[in-house]
């Protein structure tokens, strides 16, 4: 759990600044090709909360955001400085997409579910059945 006020988040350069005020909503892990695309791992960890918690605090000029043609609601925001996937407010809907990845604290509750796991890579190796290191491992 995090504190009680505010959650923050940035991107990798740091100029693009952004904060969220708890409850969250959902926090989802997702498997769909497209999130793996847009992230180039195994799944993106998503959370979803109402547009009106979500606070930029700096660089929304930096943003630029890519709607994939054909898709309801698929898109991705990032920093024009450094790539970093950033937030976005989901097409038709009040919700804002939250990359957990760019947060700076902690959010205000954990996964709660892996979706499109019918469409996870074929790669994928759940994360307890793998050796655990502190760094660089072997």
């Amino acid at each position: 759990m995090s504190q009680h006020g505010p959650v923050t988040g940035s991107c990798l350069c740091g100029a693009v600044r952004f904060e969220i005020a708890p409850p969250s909503a959902l926090f989802k892990y997702c498997h769909c090709t497209r999130c793996r695309k847009t992230t180039g791992t195994a799944h993106a960890a998503n959370i979803f909360l109402p547009a009106g918690q979500f606070k930029w605090l700096a660089g929304e000029s930096l943003l630029k955001k890519f709607d994939l043609p054909g898709a309801k609601r698929f898109a991705v925001n990032f920093c024009t400085q450094c790539g970093t996937r950033m937030p976005h407010k989901v097409t038709g809907t009040e919700n804002m997409l939250i990359p957990a990845g760019v947060l700076d604290t902690a959010p205000d509750l954990k996964p709660d579910a892996s979706i499109f796991w019918g469409s996870k890579a074929a790669w994928f190796v759940e994360t307890s059945d793998l050796p655990k290191h502190e760094e660089y491992g072997r």
